[in-house]
């Protein structure tokens, strides 16, 4: 009883068609991301088409309104200033591509032939001035269009032109109206994650310097400290998009500061993970097992332990998403004096002299952070 439970399961029919259901959407999967576009901006790019066309409708009436339905549509981005950015790219790729079919039709007439060159004569002409690629392309659709098309239809190019520059507008308007994006969350999450981060290396440098570790714990350690530079780098593109999301935004105001905050941080921190980097290097590279007797080795503990305390500080002061374990109310700061250093034996003067300046760099940024 249980083998055939298992055979209709595992490998019997019921198993094979599961295989070949899983199989057959694979290639379906490929083509899917992993998060859908807000549906906002869906309902948006749809009220902008829709608006576009009725306008465009009157601006051309024996003509389909099909161009300034999609400039309205590609113009309609995540933030404002990229609406700004496609409605430009766009209208001057239209009138470019326009110049040239025209120009191409009064040379040389009407062969068959000439839509083919005026194609590529469109993309090298965007090559040349330097265009974006959404320009690049928009010249040799708009010329192939303007030859094909407009050649039976008298006007055809003019208004082709003026429908894209109205459906472009029409984009931005609706994108700066309807809710404009305003991209923070992601750029609060991603530098208090990485703050969190360099919290939890600099105690792991503290639990290397005052009790006994293993060569794979430190080189573990020093792979984790490194890896907070793609988690910089991730950070640094948050903090960049949601600058861009604010740009023409009208509801810059409320967010400039807040975003002045992280970009703030994240460069303190960017100074920190250089250091905390280099003092897992330092510890890495010249560690042995007399280093725990070394008395400044237990007070660099000690100070890491406190910065990590501190930063973590820094962080719930500045609003940033902090785990609740991680919470610490009203604690006051734990750097509250310099680390004053014996000195070193000659075996361990280069590990804890690097250790030290790191050390005071760390401090500065963080009880500079804290005085704010």
């Amino acid at each position: 009883m249980s083998s055939n439970s298992s055979e209709s399961t595992a490998g019997g029919p019921g198993g094979r068609w599961a295989r070949i259901a899983r199989a057959s959407l694979a290639p379906a999967r490929a083509f899917q991301t992993s998060s859908r576009t807000p549906l906002l901006q869906v309902l948006k790019t749809a009220v902008a088409a829709v608006i576009a066309w009725i306008v465009c409708s009157f601006i051309a009436p024996q003509q389909v309104p099909v161009f300034g339905a999609i400039a309205a549509i590609i113009v309609v981005q995540p933030s404002v200033n990229q609406s700004f950015t496609r409605a430009f790219e766009r209208s001057i790729g239209v009138i470019v591509g326009v110049v040239v079919a025209e120009a191409a039709a009064f040379v040389f007439g009407s062969p068959g032939w000439l839509i083919l060159a005026a194609i590529v004569i469109s993309l090298l002409v965007g090559w040349a001035l330097r265009f974006p690629q959404s320009s690049t392309v928009q010249i040799p659709i708009s010329a192939m269009l303007v030859l094909s098309i407009g050649a039976q239809t008298p006007g055809y190019a003019v208004e082709r032109i003026i429908e894209t520059i109205i459906g472009a507008l029409i984009g931005v308007v609706i994108n700066w109206l309807i809710v404009p994006p305003v991209a923070l969350k992601p750029a609060h999450d991603a530098v208090a994650s990485l703050g969190r981060e360099v919290a939890a290396i600099m105690e792991g440098l503290a639990r290397v310097l005052s009790e006994p570790t293993d060569s794979a714990s430190r080189q573990l350690l020093l792979v984790e400290a490194r890896l907070l530079r793609p988690m910089q780098a991730k950070a640094q593109a948050a903090v960049d998009l949601a600058e861009e999301s604010l740009r023409f935004n009208p509801r810059r105001s409320s967010h400039r500061a807040e975003l002045a905050t992280d970009a703030a941080l994240l460069t303190m921190l960017g100074i920190v993970v250089t250091r905390v980097l280099g003092m897992a290097r330092s510890l890495n590279d010249h560690f042995d097992e007399s280093l725990h007797e070394e008395p400044t080795a237990a007070g660099i503990a000690e100070e890491l332990r406190r910065a990590a305390h501190d930063l973590r500080l820094v962080m719930q002061n500045a609003a940033l998403p902090v785990a609740e374990v991680e919470l610490l109310g009203d604690e006051p700061p734990a750097l509250t004096a310099p680390l004053q250093a014996l000195m070193p034996s000659p075996e361990h003067w280069i590990v804890i002299g690097s250790l030290l300046e790191d050390l005071r760099r760390v401090r500065e940024e963080i009880v500079g952070a804290i005085d704010k």
